[in-house]
């Protein structure tokens, strides 16, 4: 219930279609019983009408099946891309890791060896 409205947007169709059926069957039993036809007539029609709405509702479960299969490929399709994109991600965080290590490691050797050069040039001045 979204703002004391009974409709739900997620599941207004089925409802709807769900709501039409009974009455649908509920008017057609009552009309049937009604009419003034004899009863193995009146098993016949309600036997006809009986499989008619058994077939409206094995569409309609098709259709619903279908389209359960399709937003499951559709979900399934996305959730692939996002993957693969984190994937990329990865490797390219993980490549400028590897490269900003490789940077720290040249600057540490270029300090390392500035600091032997300073060091030297402080024991000559000494001597």
């Amino acid at each position: 219930m979204r703002n004391g409205n009974y409709y739900d947007e997620g599941y207004g169709d089925t409802a709807g279609w769900s709501a039409f059926m009974a009455g649908a069957l509920i008017g057609a039993g009552v009309a049937l019983l009604f009419a003034p036809q004899p009863g193995s007539e009146l098993r016949g029609l309600l036997r006809n009408y009986a499989n008619r709405a058994k077939d409206d509702l094995m569409d309609k479960g098709q259709e619903a099946w279908d389209t359960a299969v399709e937003r499951g490929r559709e979900y399934y399709d996305g959730g692939e891309e996002v993957i693969r994109d984190a994937g990329r991600s990865a490797r390219e965080f993980a490549k400028q890791g590897q490269e900003a290590v490789k940077d720290a490691g040249r600057s540490a050797k270029d300090f390392a060896k500035q600091t032997q050069d300073v060091v030297r040039e402080s024991g000559r001045s000494a001597l």
